[in-house]
């Protein structure tokens, strides 16, 4: 036991300890599988505790209620509205004005008129719906015992057992991935006791229910109209309900089984969309042969193929983070308890429930996840549940390249692509630019227009930030017919910037304007957003740039166009440090230290992206320290997410799990913040799933880190998780994949490195020892030192380095091993 071990143990409070153990003792415990979230209760009337299920295509909320069950259920395409667009092209004539005002500093004046030329006049988006929900209602099941249901986030099975009147009852539900149907199964351990009735209902408006024979239940309807576009979106569901033994009967609107001995309930659903520009499908068609190929199987077969299918994706990664008595406990019960006790399991359950949830929301060929995933139950839900592109759909995203789910990253590069197209005649329109642009939000028809009011709306750089997606895949994957396939993505997204830059009349830069730091208004701009050439633009610019000039250089291509970006970059705003030792937000130095936004868009440049380094711009990575001190902990769900980022790239353990802390914390005890709710879904409040996905990118990158040129092993590994861990499958930047990572004492002692791509592989480890003072050397070809032995297999040349940077607390060593494409390294240290 190390000696910080030690003091952990000794220094947990003993009423917390003595606590956990009486919890522990009134609960049942889960079987088998520790990644599973369980309760001993029902949700209830509260969605917010129902547990998530879904393929993709369809969603479902599982409420496991035992006298009422509700499966609430959702269709990826069942949006509001039909094709439309939503520029507003009278910004062209007014864009100077609007500068004018800008650079005059009459930012409010600009906003007024922003809103009258900028923002669009027909829709602000459409609303992603709920197509509504099949309740089955099992009489004199309302005392009952052993209650018990979960989450296998090992298997994507949910299920509800309990007990009446000495009878057994079991439920497992399932959103088959092969099948594409919501699969109910219902049992008991004695004969003729499943009796139960099933009807459906639903917030749509426009929706017919009938019963065509007496077993099958169908709902058919159109989505509803919103913001003057006509809803267009045809859908239809099938419930079919197929009883071993007992009997069935039925009337207009609902089926009844009497006395079966097993019950498998079939759900089909599906739409006319085709794409965003075409909805000539036959909903009829689709919804019956979906139900056909799925009822010829039991319920055993599709199980299976669900289960392979699905895990085919998740057991790609396996993180052990330790195991204590805590995780023996209910799962809200573990949320309840997670700031003040020592749970580090929790974290991992949570870190595989973000990767359950994006395998369950975006499949290939499926549309992405939008700002609740796949699952929404309300006719006009918040933010209308569509893609917020200023920081919560790229969000949604961020864990698809580092923890293996490369695949399911396409359904967003898609909406990229589709958006590169649609926005070019917004950005022709109300720009006069070429290439494309999208604004601050979209929906499932690839709307690209300024919506909600320039105070939000007037933020151009959607397109910027999204194509960055389609970079980052390739960087991954190495794949060059790839990269040829979505160059002139890239290449639109920079031409659209290199058209519509000016310069700054005061500073000479090459700025955007208009402009704003995403929902913020600095005190010296009258409650104003607006701007000129603020912070995370500036850095988006570079990186929209940078991807477009590598791009083209790999593929030796448009050498002019090529030039004219490194010279438009070379005149871009650098980064500032202001008064208060903090990188500026905006050009001017008007930050106030007190201001504890959520948004803290001007830290873009440390995470996702690259651009400020404890290594290359040690200034800057200190000054991002001083901001995310100012700004503070605790915010909504999502905004703690992305700050559990930012602290592992800061190589702040303690700082990241402290987030984590906060955000898996019980909505309503953050007095200044969000949390997380009973079935682990993030709150803004309310849900968004982005937090969720955040919190799960954060977490590997705590472990491992690949934007800075080098693999860096355990870079925030917080004092919490050091005693022992692993972690296998998640990637690097350039092809490789910690086939296995272990650690002992906050000290790597085995790696297995796969080279997919083959190059040079650069290990950057932690110093744990800090045996040495000022400038470690070492010798070229020296594979030994005093912190590290480190030996691979099939044997590799090792050169050792050593850095040091001015930056606090941050000391590592270096490693270069040349590798071989489709081979596995195996390092041992002592």
């Amino acid at each position: 036991m190390s000696i910080y071990t030690r003091i952990f143990l000794i220094t947990l409070p003993l009423l917390s300890f003595l606590s956990l153990q009486a919890q522990t003792e009134q609960h049942r415990q889960p079987a088998e599988s520790s990644f599973k979230l369980w309760y001993d209760k029902p949700s209830g009337k509260v969605w917010e505790n129902a547990m998530p299920i879904g393929n993709g295509r369809l969603g479902a909320m599982v409420y496991g209620n035992v006298e009422m069950e509700t499966i609430q259920l959702n269709e990826h395409t069942l949006w509001s509205g039909g094709p439309n667009r939503n520029d507003n092209a009278l910004l062209l004539d007014s864009m100077e004005v609007i500068r004018n005002l800008i650079f005059n500093g009459k930012q409010k004046q600009a906003e007024q008129l922003a809103n009258k030329v900028m923002i669009s006049k027909q829709s602000h988006g459409q609303m992603f719906g709920p197509a509504g929900e099949i309740h089955l209602s099992f009489p004199g099941h309302h005392n009952y015992t052993n209650y018990y249901r979960e989450l296998d986030l090992e298997s994507a099975v949910t299920k509800t057992s309990y007990v009446v009147d000495g009878v057994q009852y079991n439920r497992e539900v399932i959103a088959s991935f092969p099948d594409r149907v919501i699969a109910i199964h219902l049992t008991a351990n004695n004969a003729g006791r499943i009796s139960f009735t099933a009807s459906f209902s639903s917030p749509q408006p426009k929706v017919t229910l009938n019963t065509p024979t007496a077993n099958q239940l169908i709902f058919t309807g159109t989505t509803i109209d919103h913001e003057g576009v006509e809803g267009k979106v045809r859908y239809k569901g099938i419930a079919e309900i197929k009883p071993k033994g007992g009997s069935l009967s039925s009337t207009d609107t609902t089926i009844t089984v009497k006395d079966a001995n097993s019950v498998t309930i079939y759900i089909s659903i599906a739409t006319n969309f085709n794409n965003y520009q075409d909805i000539s499908g036959d909903e009829h068609e689709r919804a019956a042969s979906y139900l056909v190929k799925a009822r010829r199987k039991n319920f055993k077969k599709i199980l299976k193929k669900h289960v392979l299918a699905y895990q085919k994706y998740y057991k790609r990664v396996e993180l052990n983070l330790g195991n204590t008595e805590a995780e023996k406990l209910p799962t809200d019960v573990r949320l309840k308890n997670f700031s003040s006790v020592h749970d580090p399991q929790f974290a991992a359950l949570y870190y595989q429930f973000g990767r359950y949830l994006l395998i369950s929301s975006s499949q290939p060929g499926g549309q992405p996840a939008n700002l609740q995933g796949i699952w929404n139950r309300s006719l006009k839900p918040a933010w209308d549940s569509k893609y917020t592109i200023n920081i919560n759909a790229q969000m949604n995203y961020w864990p698809a390249e580092k923890t293996n789910l490369s695949e399911l990253h396409e359904p967003f590069i898609r909406m990229v692509k589709e958006l590169a197209l649609t926005g070019q005649k917004t950005a022709k329109d109300m720009y006069g630019a070429g290439g494309w642009v999208a604004h601050h939000n979209t929906d499932i028809w690839r709307t690209t227009g300024a919506v909600d009011g320039a105070f939000w709306g007037a933020w151009s750089h959607g397109g910027g930030w999204t194509s960055q997606h389609l970079w980052e895949h390739y960087l991954y994957s190495g794949d060059k017919k790839f990269l040829k396939e979505i160059y002139p993505i890239l290449k639109g997204a920079a031409q659209f910037y290199v058209d519509i830059l000016v310069t700054h009349p005061k500073h000479g830069y090459l700025i955007v304007n208009p402009d704003q730091s995403p929902e913020n208004a600095p005190q010296a701009h009258q409650g104003s957003s607006l701007d000129a050439g603020v912070t995370m633009t500036n850095q988006i610019v570079f990186d929209v740039f940078g991807s477009a000039i590598k791009a083209a250089q790999i593929l030796n291509k448009d050498q002019a166009f090529l030039n004219t970006l490194v010279e438009t970059r070379n005149r871009l705003a650098p980064m500032h440090i202001g008064q208060f030792g903090q990188v500026q937000e905006w050009l001017a130095d008007i930050d106030d230290p007190q201001d504890k936004h959520r948004h803290v868009s001007h830290l873009y440049g440390l995470f996702p992206s690259n651009q400020i380094s404890a290594y290359r711009t040690p200034a800057l990575f200190n000054a991002a320290r001083n901001t995310l001190l100012q700004r503070g902990d605790l915010s909504t769900g999502w905004s703690m997410g992305w700050k559990v980022n930012w602290w592992a790239r800061m190589q702040d353990g303690n700082h990241a799990y402290k987030l984590i802390q906060n955000q898996l914390t019980p909505l309503g005890v953050n007095k200044d913040g969000g949390g997380t709710y009973n079935n682990l879904f993030d709150a803004h409040p309310p849900f968004q799933i982005d937090g969720n996905f955040g919190c799960t990118s954060g977490i590997t990158e705590m472990l491992m880190q690949s934007a800075d040129g080098a693999v860096h092993l355990l870079p925030a590994l917080p004092d919490a998780w050091k005693p022992y861990g692993s972690i296998s499958g998640i990637r690097a930047l350039g092809g490789f994949e910690l086939v296995n990572m272990q650690w002992k004492d906050g000290r790597v002692i085995k790696l297995e490195v796969k080279s997919n791509l083959g190059g040079n592989l650069r290990l950057r480890l932690p110093n744990a020892l800090k045996q040495h003072k000022g400038v470690l050397t070492l010798a070229a070809g020296q594979n030994t030192n005093p912190f590290y032995q480190l030996t691979a297999t099939p044997a590799a040349v090792i050169s050792p380095k050593a850095t040091l940077t001015d930056a606090p607390m941050i000391d590592t060593l270096l490693f270069d091993v040349p590798t071989v494409a489709g081979k596995t390294y195996s390092f041992y240290t002592q």
